[in-house]
Order: C-alpha cells, then sequence, then structure tokens
C-alpha cells in the first residue's frame, strides 16, 4: 500500500549517531503528525529503530561501513519507489549515502551538502559550525532553521518489559538487588576506553555494597567482558548474548549504567537512567549524553580532547586517571536519591 504522507530517513550507521536521530525523529511528528516515518539503515542499527515509537518501519541497506555498494544502493532504491515517498531526510553527509534516494526518484531531497551532493540532494541545507556544534543540532537543522535557536527534544526509547523478563529466565538472572550495566567497549578504539582494571575494580565495590553487574556489549566485547567478569564473582557477561533490541530491554532493567562514550552511553541515556559517562579522547560538548540523568566524568586535560583512536602520547592519563572510587561514588549518590 503506497502512501503519500509517507517520508524516508536515510539514517547514520553508527548506533548512537541513530538514537541522536530520534530527536529529528520527534521533531517531525510533532510538526507533521499525520507523517509515517521509515528509517533506511544497516542492519546493526535497526533494532534501536524497533523501540522508537516515531518510527513505523526499519528497511535494511546491507552494506558494511565503508563500502559503496552501488549495484546495492541501486537495487533497494528501486524497490523503495513503490512507496511513493513524498521527501527524504539524508543525515550522513556522504555522496553514497545519498544515491538510494536519488534511484528512489524522492522528489524531495533534503540535507546538508556535505560532499558536494549538487543534484543528490536538492533541498541543501545550510551548515554553520559554531551554531550546529553537537551532532544532536546537526540533525535538528534538517527540519529547523539555523536562524533560530536549535530546541531538540530528548531521545526516548521505549524498552519491551515482557521481552525483558523473557530474558532474564532464559539466561537465568535476576534483579532482585543493585543492578549496575557496564559499557566497556567502544567501537572507535581504545582511547575512548576506561581500562578494564578500573572497571573491575568497581565491579568489586559494587559487589561490597552488596550489588551486581551485568556487562553490555557486541561480541567484539567478549573478552573484555570476560577480564572484568574473572576478577569479580558478581559479575554477568552479557556480550554478544543479545540482539539491540535484548540490550536495550536488559539495560532498562538496571538501576544505573557505567559507560565509555559509546552508541551503549546514547541507548542508555534514551532509557532514562542515571548513568555515569566517562570521556576520555572525544568530548561532553559535541555528543554529549542527551539526559539530566547524566553525571559526565571528563579531566579536560590540556592534550584532550585529541579525538584519536590510539592515545598519542601513550599513557591515557584521560582515563586511568578517573578513579573506580569517583565512580562508585556517583553511582551511591544515584541510589540514594531514587
Amino acid at each position: 500500500m503506497t502512501r503519500n504522507n509517507a517520508i524516508l530517513i536515510v539514517g547514520p550507521s553508527w548506533i548512537g549517531d541513530m538514537v541522536m536521530a530520534q530527536s529529528l525523529f520527534k521533531m517531525i511528528k510533532q510538526q507533521q503528525p499525520d507523517v509515517e516515518i521509515d528509517v533506511l539503515a544497516p542492519k546493526w542499527t535497526l533494532g534501536t529503530i524497533a523501540r522508537m515509537p516515531e518510527v513505523r518501519d526499519g528497511i535494511e541497506l546491507d552494506v558494511k561501513h565503508g563500502e559503496i555498494g552501488l549495484g546495492k544502493r541501486y537495487r533497494v532504491g528501486k524497490a523503495l519507489r513503490e512507496k511513493k515517498y513524498k521527501q527524504v531526510y539524508v543525515l550522513p553527509k556522504t555522496v553514497k549515502s545519498a544515491l538510494a534516494p536519488l534511484f528512489a526518484k524522492i522528489p524531495l531531497r533534503t540535507g546538508i551538502l556535505g560532499e558536494s551532493r549538487y543534484g543528490l540532494i536538492n533541498d541543501i541545507k545550510p551548515f554553520d559550525k559554531k551554531i550546529l556544534n553537537q551532532t544532536v543540532k546537526k540533525y535538528a537543522s534538517l527540519c529547523q532553521s539555523i536562524d533560530e535557536e536549535i530546541q531538540t527534544p530528548y531521545p526516548e526509547l521505549v524498552a519491551d518489559k515482557a521481552n525483558a523478563q523473557r530474558l532474564l529466565t532464559e539466561l537465568n538472572i535476576k534483579v532482585d538487588r543493585l543492578t549496575v550495566g557496564f559499557m566497556p567497549g567502544a567501537e572507535y578504539g581504545p582511547a575512548k576506553q576506561w581500562p578494564l582494571e578500573h572497571f573491575a575494580t568497581l565491579a568489586n565495590l559494587i559487589k561490597d555494597a552488596g550489588g551486581q553487574t551485568f556487562i553490555f556489549g557486541s561480541p567484539k566485547d567478549k573478552a573484555d567482558g570476560d577480564k572484568i567478569a574473572e576478577a569479580c564473582d558478581a559479575v554477568v557477561n552479557l556480550c554478544g548474548k543479545t540482539t539491540i533490541e535484548d540490550a536495550i530491554d536488559l539495560i532498562a532493567m538496571t538501576n544505573i549504567v557505567v559507560t565509555n562514550d559509546s552508541g551503549l552511553m546514547h541507548v542508555s541515556a534514551a532509557l532514562g537512567l542515571p548513568l555515569v559517562c566517562i570521556y576520555g579522547s572525544s568530548s561532553p560538548l559535541y555528543t554529549p549524553p542527551l539526559s539530566d540523568k547524566a553525571k559526565v566524568e571528563w579531566l579536560k586535560l590540556e592534550c584532550a580532547p585529541c579525538h584519536q583512536r590510539q592515545c598519542p602520547l601513550g599513557h591515557l592519563d584521560c582515563l586511568y586517571k578517573i578513579t573506580p572510587a569517583k565512580v562508585f561514588e556517583h553511582i551511591m549518590n544515584a541510589q540514594q536519591a531514587s
């Protein structure tokens, strides 16, 4: 069935960015309550879309990070023609991200110019890096003039409580005491990862306080999760055992989260949980957790933010000098406030 009030979003290829993009989805729905929103994105981000009530459908774009995939983009675009979208918002700034909408013959193609995408983007939005100094503001500017003060509603993921209960039973775990979620991974690189020994020390402090820890992440994070679990017997390593939808539902069952600057940080913020966000090589000024319940640990060293994957100075002081005791203090304060 075709719907002329439907629009397409070409979403980002990172989980955290996709969560931040929900702010744009919410703004579009506020402006056009009857519009139907579909999102085109790689498979690994579609799980987040499943927990966004503003989105009708998630459509898989089967390409890898960095892949041009011209043939794949043509086939997807051609298949989308029958949906007769009235408009598309292209969030990434690359040429390749604008190809499927062109092939889909969507008449109004909105986005920031990016990589000289004249013709591919025919509704070009201005980009002023002084005003659009955060990722979420950049997305919001696609449906709001940057002459106005950029107002962005927080993302709000809606967890499936029934699925969470099913998973707790299936995995034989309980949340009958203080339960802290750890996100020790960071896809970008080690310069964004709090040391595993700090996570392990913190897990033992939580254990001594009568609590337990669940570790969340992708299969790539399993070995790191195992190292933390080896150092503390009150740890459940869930890395690689859940889909992104399942992870969202289980994270929602925790009391508080401790996380690097990662996609799951933005997931946790969007679930409305208290969280402690640890920043090293990146900056909370550009990609902050979009939540009033977040505590940010960022040392603001002279060498930071360097935005490097590996520490160029070799010491990782920006992360090592954030102590487990300090993070534990945030956890206890959040518990007392709840």
